[in-house]
Parts: structure tokens; sequence; C-alpha cells
């Protein structure tokens, strides 16, 4: 057989000719969408490798993005690999502190920031002094320029800087074994730990996410990344869709509800792809306010479980399937996708569509014990999953971190059960276990329960100290507007659902649920508030343990 190298360049060529008829569709607001070809995008991103050579990029330097889903986002992720360099995407949600700290670590040399982006990232620059060249992409006065401006460092006009290049460029011959992307982890616990993704892993990441027994991109689709390019290269998605021949809607900063439901109407988007949050908020303004969503085959969901009750309210409302998928940045992200095995039917098929699914091809699993001894995979066995194949992290970039790594295998964190068909259902992050009179509680669980309320919007579950039992639970809810509830009300809710020891005592009401960046639960933050007793918490009777 031949030695042909797994390269990001090679999907960009085949993507770009084979498809170049498909298109990337950036969502403009008020403003009718901004509509580009693949073969559009191809010759813009030889123009924008010139660019960057010009700009002394001529190995492997970090090339960051600070960018929305957009157009000019998709063009730097086909350029920046395919011309030997390494794209770094920065989380844009992150404070200034720990994006500064990231672009160092990384050593970014260059940076390309949507205009939108300027007053944000000017807070960053202090902090990031490997950086000598900023590109900006999008218009943008003087005034904002100038606040980007500093000593050894120049300033660039995106749309210029393409104009002013040829629009061939002769893409160099890559081992597919070298870096072509990196994201950061959230660090939500530590400092934030980067993962470079090799060319190799980020083509056999996206073969697997085009079969069917993950996502089943294809050239039908009209894939929409809400999920952001920042967040394990938007799930693996632009990738996936320039090798599928699927076309690209992007949302760019218009991620309101309203705004993803009429650009679901108007693009006839097919697949969705985004955290529980989002799709929690157009569940709530499509019943509001309705909408034609009717194009959509599924909503893909991951970065942390989405409740039952949402997945069953739209397949009842509005006949779309959710796809559970689950993953992390280590992985690429994806791991295990959710759907129920052939001929299971009825209600049998939520407890499938509510795991985090079947591990796909690719991605081996087994669970270990706290002694590190691996346990059965019965489903029925409890413990911490790991993971290994081949576009799974063997490595933290200048980071050794042995704690995560376990006989060649990556430590996921994430605790729950296996069972002989590949299917995992994660109860809790370890982290996240309660451990009540030597049983575990799964905060997840407990989660999912109270979200089915209906006047929950959303819940998240603690372990606090007890005198008694070493550690309880208490909840913190968040009421949907106009609905009330008590915490003897949601406690009765419960009791007919869990083991009455399992019940919680302590019940706090926020207004709203802390994050992180990438919308997952902070559960650090509502550790600390209750431990500053800022939380107003609800104390119940004790009930039999």
């Amino acid at each position: 057989m031949m030695d042909y190298p797994l390269t990001i360049s090679t999907v960009m060529r085949y993507g770009t000719t084979v498809f170049g008829d498909k298109e990337v569709v950036t969502c403009a607001g008020d403003e009718p969408a901004r509509r580009r070809s693949y073969a559009a995008v191809g010759e813009r991103a030889a123009r924008l490798a010139n660019a960057l050579r010009s700009l002394g990029v001529d190995g492997d330097q970090r090339v960051a993005t600070f960018m929305w889903n957009n157009a000019e986002h998709l063009e730097a992720y086909l350029a920046i690999p395919s011309m030997g360099a390494v794209l770094h995407t920065l989380n844009l949600r992150l404070s200034p502190e720990q994006v500064g700290y990231i672009a160092t670590h990384a050593g970014d040399y260059a940076v390309i920031v949507d205009a939108s982006l300027i007053p944000l990232f000017a807070n960053v620059l202090p902090l990031a002094e490997t950086i000598k060249h900023v590109i900006v992409s999008g218009p943008a006065d003087a005034a904002a320029l100038g606040a980007l401006t500093g000593q050894g460092r120049e300033v660039h006009s995106y749309e210029e800087l393409l104009a002013g290049a040829r629009d061939t460029f002769d893409w160099p011959d890559l081992d597919e074994r070298s870096a072509a992307a990196m994201c950061y982890t959230s660090g939500t616990t530590g400092l934030p730990k980067g993962v470079a993704y090799s060319h190799r892993s980020s083509y056999l990441h996206s073969m697997a996410v085009c079969t069917a027994n993950a996502l089943g991109a294809s050239e039908q689709d009209r894939i929409m990344p809400i999920v952001p390019q920042f967040h394990a290269n938007a799930w693996g998605l632009p990738y996936a869709a320039m090798m599928s021949g699927a076309d690209l809607v992007m949302p760019d900063r218009f991620m309101i509800p309203a705004a993803v439901v009429k650009l679901i109407e108007t693009e006839k988007v097919t697949m969705g792809a985004g955290v529980p949050t989002i799709w929690q908020g157009m569940l709530a303004h499509l019943r509001a306010h309705g909408g034609d969503v009717s194009s959509l085959r599924t909503l893909v969901c991951g970065g942390s479980a989405l409740p039952e009750a949402v997945m069953r309210a739209y397949a009842d409302e509005f006949g779309i399937t959710m796809t559970h998928a689950w993953g992390m940045t280590e992985l690429s992200p994806l791991g295990s996708v959710a759907r129920e095995p052939v001929g299971v039917t009825g209600e049998a098929v939520w407890p499938y569509r509510a795991s985090q699914g079947r591990l796909i091809c690719g991605v081996e699993g087994r669970l270990t014990g706290d002694d590190g001894q691996v346990l059965p995979s019965d489903g029925k066995a409890v413990g911490e999953l790991e993971c290994r194949g081949p576009w799974i992290t063997a490595s933290y970039y200048l980071d050794d971190a042995p704690e995560k790594f376990h006989d060649g295998w990556l430590r996921t964190g994430d605790v729950g059960t296996l069972d002989a068909e590949g299917f995992i259902r994660l109860t809790d992050r370890a982290k996240d276990v309660i451990k009540s009179g030597g049983e575990w509680i799964s905060s997840m669980e407990l989660e999912n329960l109270i979200m089915a309320h209906p006047a929950v919007a959303e819940a998240a579950v603690i372990g606090v100290p007890d005198d008694r039992w070493g550690e309880r639970p208490l909840a913190a809810v968040v009421l949907r507007p106009d609905a009330e509830a008590t915490p003897d009300e949601l406690r009765a809710y419960l009791a007919d659902r869990i083991p009455r020891w399992q019940l919680p005592e302590r019940w706090t009401f926020v207004d709203e649920v802390p994050k992180t960046s990438v919308g997952k639960f902070k559960k650090t933050t509502l550790r600390d508030q209750y431990a500053a007793g800022t939380l107003a918490v609800t104390k119940l009777g004790a009930l039999p343990h």
C-alpha cells in the first residue's frame, strides 16, 4: 500500500474541489447572511497562508485565533495546519489572565482577532508577550486598532493581507504525526493544560464523525456548529463537513435562541451541535414563540449531561431526536454517541438515549477502581473510565501530568459503568461524587431528576460537609420564570424516584448556576460560596439514612 499521509491539507484539497460548490454561511444578525463557497474558502486559505509566510510563519509556529464561528475562522482552520504551522484556538470566554497564560504557555507567534472582540483582546495582549503580529478580521476604526499596538508588535488587516497575497500556495508535504492544532482544557481545577492534535489524529477523528454510528455527516447535511470553534475544534465538525461535503451554517456572535431558530428556519439546518444550555434555551423559545425547525434531523448535545426531560420534550413536541454525545478535549473530543440498539423501541429507548452512549470505533474504554485494578465491563461495576485510541492525547504540552495517565490509558476523571456492548453510563465526575456514610451519591443523577420538575430550569448538586455522614448533597436550583416551588415540594417530588437516604436536606435557590467557559456547571464556585456562607441555604429535617 502507498504510504499516504493523513493531513488537514488532504481534507482541504478534497473539500474545496470535489465539494467546491458547497458553502459556508455566516450569520450577520439583521443583515443578509454572508455566503462563501468551499472553492472560495480554499482560495482565501491559500492567500492567508501566503500572508502568514510574509509575516515570518515558516515552521511550526503557533498561530492563534480569537474568533467566533464564521467563514474566516474556517479559512484559518485550513490554512494554518496545511502550511505546517499549528492552529491554536483561544477561548474568548476565559478571563484575560487565563487567555494570557495560555497564549504565553503555547508560545503564540501571531493571532487572528475578530474586530468585535478587540476590546476584550486588548486586555490580553499585555499578558501575552510572545505575540508579534495581530491580524484583525472585520472592520475596525483607528482607535480600536490603536488598542492593539505595542512595542515589537504589528497590527494588520485580515482582508488587506489577503488582497495583497497570491491565490495559490505550494502546500508542503507534512508528517502526519506533526502537530496540526492545539486546544487547552477549561481548567476547572488547576491551570489549563494544552493538547496538541496531530494531522493524523484530526483526520481519523473527522472520519469517525462522518460514520453513521457517530454523527453521520454527509453531503446531504447543513451543519450548524454552535459549539465554539475554540472548544475542541467545534467537536471536529468543520473538518468533518469539509470531508463529507456538508454545508456549514455558522452563527458568528448571534447565539441567542431567537437568532438560532431564525438561522435554522432560513438555512434549513439539518444538524445542530451545542451544549445543554443552548438547547434548553431554544426549547423555551420555541414553546413561547414557535418556529419552524422541521428541517432538523438531529440536535447533537455534549459538554455535560442533558436532562432526559429536555430530550423527551424535543421528541414529543417537535419530532426531533436529540443525539447525546460524550467526549473531552483530550479525546479530540468525540468518544461515544448515544443511540439505542437495533430493535429497541418505545420507552426502552430512553435509558440508551440518556446515557453517554456507545464507544465509537477507534476509542477503547475500561473501568478502574480506587486501587487501579481493572473492573469488569458488566454494566454494574462502578469505576473511573479510562480511554485509549488514535485521537486521544498521550501527554499534555509542556506538562507531564503523570496522574492523568495509567499504563498507557488516559484517566478521564469520569465515574460510571461500562457494559459489554460498549455503552457508558456516567454517574459523576470523580471530584463531584458525594460520599455519604460510606455510600456514593451521584450528583449528576440528582441534577437530572430535579431538572425534570416542571418548575425547575437548572439544578446543580454538590457535596457539603456533614458532621454525621461526612458529606451530604446540597441542591442549588434555578426556577423557571413565574414558577414557584419550595424545598419541601422538590424533595417530595424526588422521594418516589430515589432511595430516601439520597434525598438532599440542604436547598438553595439561585438566579443562575455558575458555569465554565464552555457551559458546564462550575461547582467549585458553588462550593466556595457555600464555604463563605454567601448562599441562602434552607435545611430540611433529616430523613432516615
